[in-house]
């Protein structure tokens, strides 16, 4: 049975794009977090991303718990801290801001981890993420207290993936972050998707199946989408649909 990095490797071989829906724990309640995942079984979404810039009342465990109570879809941490890791999750990306320059986000909180990560039988993937500016100053901008890459360089967006591939990375994450005002454009896609060999995914200001679309079709392999769902849980079906249409 293959993995969850082996799944991603293997679709992407075989050109089909894949969902994820991102849960941020301080968003949701045990009602609306249940809904959600029925209605992501009815869609058939390959993923869930668990995690949020900042964890204030959230719990990721019970997120956990009610999302395997409902469905066997995978749920892939995506942690904005040490603390929000569980083993109770099948995967977890391990992330290093590779488009900032903030010691504590390349290697710092990923060393505090490696211990606690030891000790549990996790999928650990190692994952650069790049910020791409995205027109306002989103929470991961503040919370990382680094520079986004300007969203009209994409030449240094790629270099950056590039480089991240080269230093063993095995995916990229080109994310223009939560309640972004512009998604990371396809200019920006496509230079990046042109560098690197490993999967990409895109994350961030997707709010309709034709941006979904759009930013396959530039090369992203994975799709993430969190905010717009928040608001609008039935866009599940449609985002899914187009997706996986390619």
């Amino acid at each position: 049975m293959m993995n969850i990095y082996q799944q991603i490797i293997s679709k992407k071989k075989l050109h089909q794009k894949q969902f994820a829906v991102l849960v941020d724990p301080d968003k949701v309640t045990a009602v609306s977090l249940i809904k959600l995942a029925e209605e992501a079984v009815k869609a058939k979404i390959d993923y869930f991303f668990l995690g949020g810039s900042l964890l204030t009342s959230g719990s990721i465990s019970e997120c956990i718990r009610l999302i395997k109570s409902v469905t066997d879809i995978p749920v892939i941490l995506f942690p904005g801290s040490v603390q929000q890791i569980d083993a109770t999750a099948d995967a977890l990306l391990f992330l290093s801001l590779i488009s900032g320059r903030n010691p504590d986000l390349l290697i710092g909180h990923q060393v505090k981890a490696a211990p606690v990560l030891r000790k549990m039988k996790l999928e650990v993937i190692s994952t650069g993420y790049i910020l791409i500016d995205s027109g306002n100053k989103t929470t991961v901008q503040y919370i990382s207290n680094t520079f986004p890459i300007p969203a009209d360089k994409p030449e240094i967006a790629a270099s950056t993936a590039y480089a991240g591939e080269l230093l063993g990375l095995k995916l990229i994450f080109a994310e223009a972050g939560s309640g972004a005002l512009n998604p990371v454009s396809i200019e920006v896609i496509k230079a990046i998707s042109e560098q690197i060999t490993i999967p990409l995914i895109v994350g961030g200001g997707i709010n309709t199946p034709e941006k979904a679309v759009s930013n396959c079709r530039a090369g992203a392999d994975l799709i993430v989408v969190g905010n717009s769902i928040e608001k609008d849980p039935m866009l599940i079906a449609q985002m899914a649909e187009a997706i996986h249409a390619g």
